[in-house]
C-alpha cells in the first residue's frame, strides 16, 4: 500500500481528523515569518514542528509523553591517493534526522527491550532518514511530521509488545525507570567552516603514499586527508534547544605487506586535529613514512611468537586501547540493565579494581591532553544532556559507570554519555578516557620492574606492546566474556635488555583476572584518537594513558591467510 492509499484511508475516525489538521497546519508554514537575526531557521522549524506534534498527538488516547528530533549535517571534504598517484577527491553534505518519540511513561515504555526475542535490540536501529540540506523551514517541517507519524504509530505497537513481556517474563532484575528526567539544556554555537584547499591536499596524499611505490613488497599503500564539520540541531519537548558544532581533520597514512607464509603485516599512521594546523608538518610525515617503511619490510622477516603467558610492558598509546576495550566497554551502564548481558562490574562497585595509584575518568568536556587533541570531546551528547567529567575508578575503587538518560538502579541520571551516530539510538558510550596514576615511575624505573617481573616469572623473555590495531570484546553471557586485542608492533625483551621484533601477536585475556595483573605504570603519556564501533553505531573516542607493566598477559597466533604472497614480482623501475 502506498503512503498516498494509507492517507486517504487514514482519513476517517479521529486518527484521520489529526493527520488533516497536521496537513492543513503544514500548508501555511510557507508563509511563517523569516527567523530574527542570529537565530537558526533549522532549530526554529524544528522547535515549531515539535511544539505542534505534542499539542495535536496529545490529544490522542496514548499521548506521546516525551518527543526530542536530532538532526545531523555532515560536511566533508577528502582527497586520497595510492603508491602517489590520486585515487579520489570529493566534497560531501548531507543531513539526517533522528526522531525519539516514547509513549507510556518514563517508568515503562516503548522502548524498553523485549526480553528472550530474537531482535531485542532492534529498537537502537531507526534507519536513515535524509534531510533537506537547505534550510527550508517548510520542507523541514513537512519531513518533520511524516516521520513523527511514523514514529508514533510504531511506539503505540511496541509498547503493546513491552506491557505484553513485562506480564509473562520474570521479574527484570533492574527496576529501574526506562528513561531519565533531565534538566533542559540550551545552547547555540556558530557553524564552523572547514580549512581546505583541494590542490594541495591532492599534492600532499600523492607525496606521503609516493614512497611505497619504490618497494615491490607492498600489496596495499595509501594517504588520505579528511576534513568534516558536523553540526547538530537538537529540540526536545522538555524545552532543549541546542545547536552545536565541530570541526575535525584527519591525516591516515596505511600500508600492508605480506609474509612468505602468507600473513598479512598491516602498519597504520594516524593524526587528528581540530584544526588544519594542528596536523603535521611534511616533514615529520615524510619521516614517519619511511620509518612505516621499514619497520613493514623487517616485520616481513620477523619470526612468529607461540602462545605465551608472562610479563608484557604496554606503550601509553596501546594501554589506552587496552583500557578502552577491556575497561570502558564494561562500564556502560546499558550494558548493566540488559539481562543476556554479563555485568561484569555490576557488584563490583565501590570495591577495588586496579591498583591504589590507579584513577580512570571519562571527561569529554577537555579538547586537548599535553599536545594532543581529543576527538572524543563535545559540549552535548546525543540526548541533549550537557558533558560532564566522569570519575569511574577513583584510587583503584570502583566508583561510577557511564550513563545515558537509561537509568539503572542505584544511577537514576544521565551523567552526559549517551551518544550515537546518525541512524541509530543512543546508548552510554565511552568519550575521552584518561587514565590517571599517583607518583608513577619514570620510563627506566618501569623498565627495570620489567626485567624483574620477568625473571621472577622464569620467563626467558617479556613482551613490548608499542602499538595496538584495535580489538573487540564480548560482555555477554552466552559467549566467554573476553576480549582479543590486535598489537600491530610487538617486541620480545630479553633480561639483558636485547629487544626482538615478532610477529603474529593476538592479545587476549578476560578482564577481572588481566586488571589484576596490572602493577605499576610510568609518566610517558601517549594519547590514540580513532573511533569505537558498537551497538549505537561508529562514535569519535579518546585514550590518554601511561605505559603500564602487566605481571602476565597471554597471547595467541593471529589469524593468517593461507593465500600466497603474489607470484608476480611487483612491476617496481620497470616503467
Amino acid at each position: 500500500m502506498s503512503e498516498v492509499q494509507w492517507n486517504r484511508e487514514g482519513g476517517r475516525g479521529k486518527s484521520g481528523l489529526l493527520l488533516r489538521r497536521l496537513l492543513i497546519s503544514l500548508c501555511g508554514l510557507a508563509l511563517a515569518a523569516a527567523p530574527a537575526a542570529g537565530q537558526s531557521s533549522v532549530l526554529d522549524a524544528m522547535k515549531a514542528e515539535l511544539d505542534r506534534s505534542m499539542e495535536l498527538l496529545g490529544e490522542e488516547e496514548t499521548p506521546p509523553y516525551f518527543l526530542s528530533y536530532e538532526i545531523s549535517e555532515s560536511r566533508s571534504a577528502s582527497a586520497g591517493a595510492s603508491f602517489g598517484a590520486l585515487t579520489g577527491s570529493d566534497e560531501r553534505h548531507e543531513r539526517l534526522l533522528d526522531i525519539d518519540l516514547r509513549v507510556g511513561d518514563y517508568s515503562l515504555d516503548n522502548t524498553r527491550p523485549i526480553r528472550d526475542t530474537f531482535g531485542s535490540l532492534s529498537f537502537l536501529r531507526t534507519g536513515r532518514t535524509r534531510m533537506p540540506v537547505d534550510d527550508d523551514a517548510a520542507a523541514i517541517r513537512s519531513i518533520l511530521w511524516s516521520e513523527t507519524d511514523r514514529q508514533y504509530k510504531r511506539a503505540l505497537e511496541q509498547l503493546t509488545q513491552v506491557k505484553t513481556n513485562v506480564q509473562v517474563k520474570v521479574e527484570a532484575e533492574d527496576q529501574s525507570d526506562d528513561f531519565s528526567r533531565e534538566t533542559p539544556s540550551t545552547a547555540v554555537d556558530e557553524p564552523r567552516p572547514i580549512e581546505y584547499d583541494r590542490a594541495d591536499w591532492e599534492d600532499r596524499v600523492r607525496r606521503y603514499s609516493a614512497p611505497f611505490a619504490e618497494h615491490g613488497e607492498f600489496l596495499r599503500a595509501s594517504a588520505s586527508l579528511t576534513a568534516g564539520t558536523d553540526t547538530r540541531w537538537f529540540v526536545n519537548s522538555e524545552g532543549s534547544e541546542i545547536q552545536t558544532s565541530e570541526t575535525r581533520y584527519r591525516l591516515f597514512v596505511a600500508a600492508m605487506t605480506k609474509a612468505d607464509d602468507g600473513m598479512e603485516l598491516p602498519l597504520y599512521k594516524s593524526y587528528s586535529s581540530f584544526t588544519l594546523d594542528g596536523l603535521p608538518d611534511d616533514e615529520t610525515v615524510e619521516r614517519d613514512v619511511r620509518k612505516m617503511i621499514e619497520i613493514l619490510l623487517a616485520l616481513r622477516e620477523a619470526p612468529l611468537v607461540e602462545p605465551y603467558t608472562g610479563p608484557a610492558i604496554l606503550s601509553g598509546e596501546a594501554s589506552g586501547v587496552f583500557f578502552h576495550e577491556i575497561l570502558g566497554h564494561r562500564l556502560e551502564g546499558h550494558r548493566l540493565k540488559e539481562a543476556d548481558d554479563s555485568q561484569t562490574f555490576r557488584d563490583q562497585l565501590n570495591q577495588r579494581v586496579l591498583p591504589e595509584s590507579f584513577s580512570v575518568h571519562f571527561d569529554p568536556t577537555i579538547r586537548t591532553y599535553g599536545p594532543s587533541d581529543l576527538v572524543g570531546s563535545y559540549r552535548y551528547d546525543n540526548q541533549g544532556v550537557a558533558a560532564r567529567r566522569v570519575t569511574a575508578i577513583d584510587k583503584g575503587i570502583l566508583k561510577n559507570f557511564l550513563m545515558s538518560r537509561s537509568p539503572i538502579d542505584g544511577f537514576p541520571n544521565s551523567n552526559g554519555h549517551g551518544r550515537k551516530q546518525p541512524g541509530r539510538k543512543p546508548v552510554s558510550r565511552q568519550s575521552n578516557l584518561i587514565v590517571e596514576v599517583a607518583d608513577p615511575l619514570t620510563s627506566d624505573e618501569l623498565k627495570e620492574r620489567f626485567v624483574e617481573a620477568i625473571e621472577a616469572a622464569e620467563r626467558p623473555f617479556g613482551l613490548r606492546i608499542e602499538e595496538i590495531q584495535g580489538g573487540f570484546t564480548f560482555t555477554g553471557r552466552v559467549i566467554p566474556n573476553s576480549f582479543n586485542v590486535s598489537p600491530l608492533l610487538v617486541y620480545r625483551v630479553y633480561p639483558d635488555g636485547r629487544q626482538e621484533l615478532v610477529r603474529g601477536v593476538d592479545l587476549i585475556g578476560t578482564p577481572l583476572t588481566t586488571f589484576s595483573r596490572v602493577v605499576a605504570a610510568d609518566d610517558q603519556i601517549g594519547v590514540f584518537n580513532g573511533f569505537c564501533g558498537a551497538e549505537s553505531g561508529m562514535v569519535p573516542v579518546s585514550a590518554a594513558a601511561p605505559s603500564i607493566l602487566v605481571s602476565q598477559i597471554e597471547v595467541q597466533k593471529k589469524e593468517k591467510s593461507q593465500d600466497r604472497p603474489p607470484l608476480l614480482p611487483a612491476p617496481v623501475g620497470d616503467l
